[in-house]
């Protein structure tokens, strides 16, 4: 058998080839170098810039800082609203190992409530992992002091603090001064609309309502910001640049704060409970609000029962809301310019300047008043007048010293619905008053297309008959009553209402700006005097409905009163508000202006359900020209002698 021959080895084929290949790795090997380095070159040289942008983002972070709020004074330099430092325990989730296990544990230290912790969790679902969240705010110094010893057993658990809004005179100012309070979905999304978001990304709270809500652009300031060094947990590792915040700028109010809590103080009684003996403080339903005539500037605005704005700063319970909104008084309505009622008899001054200046009557026209006058030439129902045996011969003088219904009725029914509207509406009625604050009704001065539009029914005579006396369709606030009081005081000059007095900033004070409204012209400057005059004899009158109220005054005034019916009467029944539920009686109106010869107060108020104008608004209506007439005077006429002693 052959054996199997072996095949020599051809080193040299071999060594050629493993060369070949050698030299093909060699060249791939510098190709991908050559790939490699070109784009190094291209992610550090041509693209250098733009990676560096994207590693300085993700580096870098931009930390917004809130600025502090301006405060708000009243027109003597009082505080009103102030800041005031809080302590707010707030978790950062990041750090806690065990959420569920620290909770626990606090709630035996301070007592956390089911309640904040529900809280903290919705909170926590629209904040970032590494921002802190607040578990409960407001903390006292004890809870601080018993947290602080004990801190090191909760890691990313801590106490911050802030600067809270806080008003010293609690609800005395809360229609006036609104409140701020936390910012919700609503709030971002009215900030957004308005290109300001930014500028709130460090603000947890904004103005919900009154001053606060209306010059929240001013009193907010401008955020300043941190540009921070992160991690890649976005921990801060360092600050790399600060810009401080601007603050919002303090402003100061016509509101004198002592005359508003006197008059706060005069929607109070003191009552006797039956059973136990015992004397307890009743605060009655109504408003009041005090104008100087010659600006319009409100001295103040009492809406009254009142809450404590200082409840929704921290955030109210939803237990304590609820009562707020059950309650039957209706706390939470300011009732100063929300509070709409038929204005009564106190239009009567200006029914008569717009009959005489229409020629519907002279300064000389008179007539019979038996106590009730119908519609001519039908067999309609009468509408009676409040007295009811009558005032015998009337005239404009009279009509407005003793109220007499019939006598406006007959210029209602000769001026009609358009002329009385149109000219009352050039008083403010039924137009907003361009007060400083955004809770404002416009009430309703009716017209033909009106009550077409509300139900789709025609004007009739007899739906202006009442209208003549202020009831009807015809609704009013208080502030619109003595916006138009002013109107008259000063012949037909129309200015808004206006809170802001000053705006204090770095640059100085700088005066608040109001709207001035176009004047009431082609009335005789008579015309205006007789109206002022009939306003005096009410008060001053032998037969002036409010004479007793006035009676032994050291100063002379003008003043109309009015009662507004809250349900009409049958044609048969007689009004007894005695034998009615306290809800149903008459509403209380008073409006007034002292000195007579040079006027510095205009006041208008309702007393809700008190009865006769003249019998519960008059005495008020005293108290408070009293009050600033001769107490406030004196007080000057003291000081300004004790200054002139010092001097000496």
């Amino acid at each position: 058998m052959r054996k199997k021959r072996l095949q020599i080895r051809d080193h040299q084929a071999e060594s050629s080839l493993f060369f070949r290949r050698a030299i093909v790795s060699f060249v791939g090997i510098i190709a991908l170098i050559g790939v490699l380095i070109a784009n190094l070159y291209h992610i550090q040289v041509s693209e250098f810039e733009d990676y560096q942008t994207r590693s300085n983002d993700n580096r870098i972070k931009i930390v917004p800082v809130a600025p502090n709020r301006g405060l708000i004074y009243d027109r003597n330099g009082v505080l009103l609203a102030e800041n005031r430092p809080v302590y707010s325990l707030e978790v950062v989730t990041e750090k806690v190992p065990d959420l569920e296990d620290s909770f626990a544990r606090l709630k035996s230290l301070l007592g956390i409530t089911d309640e904040e912790i529900e809280r903290f969790e919705r909170e926590r679902r629209r904040t970032r992992r590494f921002n802190s969240v607040p578990l409960r705010n407001q903390l006292t110094e004890k809870e601080v002091a018993l947290f602080s010893v004990n801190q090191h057993r909760f890691p990313g658990v801590e106490v911050k603090a802030y600067l809270k809004r806080y008003y010293p005179f609690g609800d005395a100012l809360t229609h006036v001064l609104g409140y701020v309070a936390k910012i919700n979905d609503r709030d971002l999304d009215a900030l957004d609309r308005n290109g300001v978001l930014n500028n709130y990304k460090a603000t947890r709270d904004i103005g919900k309502l009154g001053v606060e809500k209306y010059y929240e652009e001013m009193l907010h300031g401008t955020s300043g910001y941190q540009e921070v060094e992160v991690n890649s947990r976005g921990r801060i590792i360092r600050t790399l640049k600060y810009v401080p915040p601007i603050p919002g700028k303090d402003i100061r109010l016509n509101l004198d704060i002592e005359l508003q809590l006197y008059v706060k103080q005069l929607l109070t009684e003191k009552k006797t409970d039956p059973e136990t003996g015992e004397e307890y403080t009743k605060v009655k339903r109504g408003s009041v609000v005090v104008l100087d005539p010659k600006d319009s500037a409100v001295l103040a605005m009492v809406s009254s029962p009142s809450y404590d704005p200082n409840l929704f700063v921290h955030g109210i319970s939803s237990k304590q809301y609820s009562e707020l909104l059950n309650d039957k008084d209706r706390p939470l309505v300011n009732r100063v310019t929300l509070g709409i009622y038929p204005p009564a008899s106190t239009i009567k001054p200006l029914i008569a300047v717009a009959a005489l200046a229409e020629g519907v009557i002279t300064t000389s026209t008179t007539r019979n008043d038996p106590g009730y006058w119908k519609i001519p030439n039908t067999n309609s129902r009468p509408f009676r007048d409040w007295l009811r045996w009558g005032h015998g011969r009337v005239n404009i003088h009279k009509a407005i010293e003793e109220s007499v219904d019939t006598f406006f009725y007959q210029i209602a029914y000769d001026m009609g619905i358009d002329r009385l509207s149109s000219w009352m509406s050039r008083f403010g009625f039924g137009e907003y008053t361009g007060i400083d604050i955004h809770e404002e009704s416009s009430a309703n001065m009716p017209t033909r297309e009106w009550k077409q539009a509300r139900f789709r029914q025609p004007w009739y005579q007899g739906d202006t008959i009442p209208v003549g006396i202020g009831q009807g369709y015809w609704t009013a606030t208080p502030l619109q009553i003595a916006k138009a009081i002013t109107v008259l005081v000063n012949d037909g000059v129309v200015r808004a209402p206006h809170l802001l007095k000053d705006i204090m900033g770095p640059e100085g004070e700088q005066p608040g700006m109001y709207e001035v409204f176009p004047p009431i012209t082609g009335v005789d400057p008579k015309y205006w005097q007789v109206a002022k005059d009939g306003m005096y004899r009410v008060l001053f009158g032998n037969r002036g409905t409010a004479r007793r109220a006035f009676y032994g005054s050291e100063y002379k005034a003008g003043g109309k009163s009015g009662s507004a019916q809250v349900f009409g009467l049958a044609e048969d029944q007689e009004y007894n508000a005695e034998e009615l539920e306290e809800h149903l009686r008459d509403h209380a109106l008073f409006t007034a202006f002292a000195p007579f010869e040079n006027p510095q107060v205009v006041v208008a108020m309702v007393l809700e359900n008190a009865g006769g104008g003249s019998r519960n608004g008059g005495p008020v209506a005293r108290k408070i020209f009293d009050h600033m007439l001769l107490e406030h005077k004196e007080a000057h006429d003291t000081n300004t002698s004790a200054r002139a002693e010092v001097a000496q």
